[in-house]
């Protein structure tokens, strides 16, 4: 006799990834997109529980993840929300793994790859930028130019100063001519 087998599906034990664009808003009330990665796999001690306890389990971690992203961006202004990308992340990894564990999948890692705000905000930002740069610049600029004049006016107070040096020595040697002129006259004829 031979065993009857009968096979109910297949499950993969290798890593995979789901991609999630989850849409929410920040403190400051610029909506983004953020797009989360991540990558997961099945237990292998736990493929009965992987297949038989979830019907879509990608449908189940997009959840998790759309929860943790609404609920931890909200907090965040724009600005700081892309600073803390690598939060975001742990923060999801850490809700996800709990869960995931007992349906059977181990979440290997969760990445934040992108956070996009809508266009006219990108657009508005980069404009921003622009500006406190072209600020900089001219503060900058200003800075240089006002050493430049004082460099040049010390120039030209050291040149004056040097010249009136020079015109007070060209007296003095022409008061000192007119004295060994006058001594040379005077001891000359009167002698």
């Amino acid at each position: 006799m031979f065993p009857i087998e009968n096979i109910v599906g297949r499950i993969s034990l290798r890593i995979q990834q789901l991609d999630v664009v989850c849409e929410t808003k920040t403190k400051d009330n610029v909506f983004v997109q953020v797009q989360v990665a991540v990558q997961y796999r099945v237990r292998a001690e736990s493929a009965f529980d992987a297949y038989y306890r979830l019907s879509d389990p990608r449908h189940q971690i997009q959840s998790y993840v759309f929860d943790v992203v609404r609920s931890t961006v909200p907090r965040m202004e724009l600005d700081s929300a892309f600073e803390s990308k690598d939060d975001i992340a742990s923060a999801v990894l850490h809700q996800l793994e709990e869960v995931m564990k007992s349906y059977g999948y181990q979440i290997m890692n969760t990445l934040v790859t992108d956070i996009m705000p809508d266009a006219k905000v990108k657009a508005s930002m980069n404009e921003i930028n622009a500006s406190k740069r072209l600020k900089e610049a001219a503060s900058h600029k200003a800075e240089a130019d006002k050493i430049q004049m004082i460099k040049a006016a010390e120039a030209e107070a050291e040149a004056k100063y040097l010249s009136g040096l020079g015109v007070a020595r060209q007296r003095k040697a022409i008061v000192q001519g007119f004295v060994f002129t006058f001594i040379y006259i005077y001891f000359h004829f009167l002698s």
